[in-house]
C-alpha cells in the first residue's frame, strides 16, 4: 500500500502526489477502487471523480499543502473546481458529511 510506504499511514487513500526532485512536475497515483467508491458515495460518475483527484494531486505538485496553508489550497481547489464544473473538492469532502455534499451538488 502506497500510503503506508510513503506516508506511514496504515489506511488506503484515493490520491498521492510525488513531486519531481527538480520541482518541475511529478507523478500522481490514484486508487481506482477508492475513486469508484467515492464516485458512488458522492453521486457522480467515475470520470468526474478522477478529474477531482487529478486536480487535487496537481495542486500538491504545484507546492500547495492543505495541512499547513491555512485554507489557501482549499480556496484554490474550490475556484478551479467551479471553473471546471466539477462537484465538491476533495478538501471540502473531508470537512462535511456526504449527505450535505450530495444535496449541494444536486441543487446546482
Amino acid at each position: 500500500m502506497l500510503n503506508r510506504r510513503f506516508r506511514e499511514k496504515d489506511k488506503p487513500t484515493d490520491v498521492l502526489s510525488f513531486p519531481d526532485a527538480r520541482g518541475a512536475g511529478g507523478d500522481i497515483a490514484i486508487s481506482m477502487d477508492i475513486a469508484q467508491q467515492n464516485a458512488t458515495r458522492y453521486g457522480h460518475d467515475l470520470l468526474q471523480e478522477l478529474k477531482i483527484l487529478v486536480l487535487h494531486g496537481m495542486l500538491h505538485l504545484a507546492g500547495h499543502d492543505h495541512a499547513a496553508d491555512h485554507g489557501e489550497m482549499a480556496a484554490r481547489e474550490r475556484a478551479l473546481r467551479a471553473r471546471l464544473k466539477l462537484p465538491a473538492c476533495l478538501i471540502d469532502r473531508t470537512l462535511a458529511p456526504c449527505s450535505k455534499l450530495r444535496l449541494r451538488g444536486r441543487a446546482r
